[in-house]
């Protein structure tokens, strides 16, 4: 069994895009090479890549930012884990989720992308559903409203003063996932709300 782990925070590239709901898995990225004392360095997988561990002798951890649009992350990814020579089991995709409410974080391995783009883009590369995802809620826009449109938006004054919470709370759950498995990760974070 591999001791090195993919953690991919999805999001799009370029300023205009940094604060967007879209981009909570690239805020996530951030946050995981910061406590590994990393900084991204370009991958010729066409993406930003830091690498480390969460913790002394903990495994190791490769964490990336694909410097491709959301829709295309599956081509990073992919590349990645065959650069790391990594199966499907050992990659964490950290994406926003609307069908979740905002602040709340979810775990989970395999299963639909639940019309997420990016997840069906990795999914259709790595040739399998079955990878983890961690699921940053960003929930639904009112009544009804483009789905599209809302996570294409930056996360209102009211969420922006909670969003290093949900930063924090997806981080530790991409450790807890990494550090203890599975069942504690679900057990944490998905029987809450």
């Amino acid at each position: 069994m591999s001791d090195t782990w993919l953690v991919v925070g999805l999001g799009n590239p370029g300023p205009g895009y940094s604060r967007n709901r879209h981009n909570i898995g690239y805020m996530v990225a951030e946050e995981l090479a910061s406590r590994m004392g990393a900084t991204f360095k370009t991958h010729k997988a066409r993406a930003l890549v830091a690498t480390g561990r969460l913790a002394p002798g903990g495994d190791k951890i490769i964490v990336a930012k694909p410097a491709v649009f959301m829709n295309l992350s599956g081509g990073p990814t992919a590349s990645l884990a065959k650069f790391y020579n990594l199966a499907a089991d050992h990659v964490i995709a950290i994406h926003d989720e609307i069908d979740i409410p905002f602040d709340t974080v979810k775990v989970k391995i395999g299963g639909s992308e639940g019309g997420h783009n990016g997840l069906r883009d990795i999914s259709r590369t790595l040739g399998t559903k079955d990878y983890y995802r961690i699921r940053a809620g960003v929930g639904r826009p009112a009544g009804r409203g483009d789905a599209a449109s809302h996570v294409l938006r930056d996360f209102s004054s009211t969420e922006a003063k909670d969003l290093p919470f949900l930063i924090d709370a997806a981080a530790d759950a991409a450790e807890l996932l990494v550090g203890s498995g599975l069942l504690e990760a679900q057990q944490k974070y998905n029987s809450t709300k």
